[in-house]
């Protein structure tokens, strides 16, 4: 290895994946637990693409799914439901399981920094701001007031 800390046929070292918490065991204490770790798993999975990102890709903007979702687990009221993305969206369920029962709407990290806020049905744009912690204010006015609490749906339920 050279003094650029790269391998010998020159591609930079990726950072070790993180250990990601026991999704099985997390389920099988209960919903509260799951969803602890479903928060946790994501953020260390997140950080760890975000930082290959910034190794393989150098100079190219990375959605902001990190900071956003350090903006969420940050609200009581967020922190209680299960949370999921896809294609960088970050979504949040009252079920631990598919088929996911969507609550207040999505935030979307943009390349340009920003973020979309979508309302949950129908499905529109309520707002595009400037910060994770605006995008979270917006979709906690879009939480229901007394939302779902969370409940455990298992895989074998819907077999």
């Amino acid at each position: 290895m050279d003094a650029n800390n790269e391998t010998p046929d020159q591609q930079p070292l990726l950072p070790p994946r993180p250990v990601l918490p026991d999704m099985a065991a997390a389920h099988s204490r209960g919903p509260a637990d799951a969803v602890e770790a479903h928060w946790q798993a994501l953020r260390l999975s997140w950080q760890w693409h975000h930082a290959v990102h910034h190794i393989r890709s150098p100079g190219r903007p990375y959605p902001g799914i990190v900071p956003l979702l350090e903006a969420a687990a940050a609200q009581p009221r967020l922190r209680r439901l299960y949370p999921f993305t896809s294609h960088f969206t970050l979504f949040f369920s009252s079920s631990t399981s598919y088929p996911w029962t969507v609550q207040a709407g999505s935030i979307e990290p943009l390349h340009n920094g920003r973020f979309k806020v979508r309302r949950r049905h129908p499905s529109a744009v309520i707002g595009d701001v400037n910060t994770a912690e605006e995008a979270v204010t917006l979709v906690l006015e879009l939480l229901p007031t007394s939302s779902d609490p969370v409940i455990t749906a298992f895989t074998d339920e819907h077999a």
